[in-house]
């Protein structure tokens, strides 16, 4: 299936055809289950903390004597079965980050953006750049191209386009080095400059 190449008016100038040694047509729907849940596990902080018996403030005395009162007998006032007391088996600061194989997340990538170009949810841009920073004129462009929410995936992009992005409410743009599934699904169009999509198929194609 041929990718238009837009200009910066939204208006068709050319296709590409996807290389059929890197985009085979099918698409690998169990790695992006894999691939997000190890993105959202990577993103997590961990920061979650409790006090065991030990660490909780208080005296370690014996409150009474083990025998005679009538009363249970108790050993400290941090025991976890009294209030203020200390907590057992909670949760201490931890990394939820794991690995899936380097061939693995990068099939995941290939197959998310064949999910794209299967769905005709992915656009490419002659070029992007922009005069000045400004966020209007980065959505002037996405607009014209009639793009609702985007992730935008550019080769080394200037100053002046990140800049212009970064405030946008449904686009991200990210550099052709941070490319992954999770992104690519997230959003409704894949959008790439066609440099960066040349290079990407390069890459793709090792």
């Amino acid at each position: 299936m041929a990718i238009e190449v837009l200009d910066r008016e939204g208006k068709k100038i050319s296709e590409i055809e996807p290389k059929k040694e890197v985009f085979t047509g099918t698409v690998n729907e169990a790695l992006f289950y894999e691939t997000v849940k190890m993105q959202l596990a990577r993103k997590r902080l961990g920061c979650a903390s409790t006090k065991t018996r030990a660490e909780v403030s208080g005296s370690g005395r014996k409150p009474w004597k083990q025998k005679g009162t009538g009363r249970a007998r108790s050993g400290s006032i941090r025991s976890p079965i009294w209030r203020h007391g200390g907590t057992v088996f909670g949760p201490h600061p931890r990394d939820y980050s794991y690995r899936i194989p380097k061939k693995s997340a990068v099939l995941a990538v290939k197959s998310a953006i064949q999910h794209k170009i299967n769905e005709g949810k992915i656009k490419l841009f002659d070029s992007l750049d922009i005069p000045v920073p400004k966020s209007r004129l980065a959505l002037e462009i996405l607009k014209k191209a009639n793009f609702v929410s985007a992730l935008i995936i550019a080769d080394a992009a200037d100053r002046n386009i990140k800049l212009a992005t970064r405030n946008l409410k449904n686009f991200k743009l990210l550099d052709l080095a941070a490319i992954n599934a999770y992104d690519i699904l997230r959003y409704e169009t894949l959008v790439m400059t066609k440099d960066a999509f040349e290079k990407m198929e390069s890459r793709l194609g090792k």
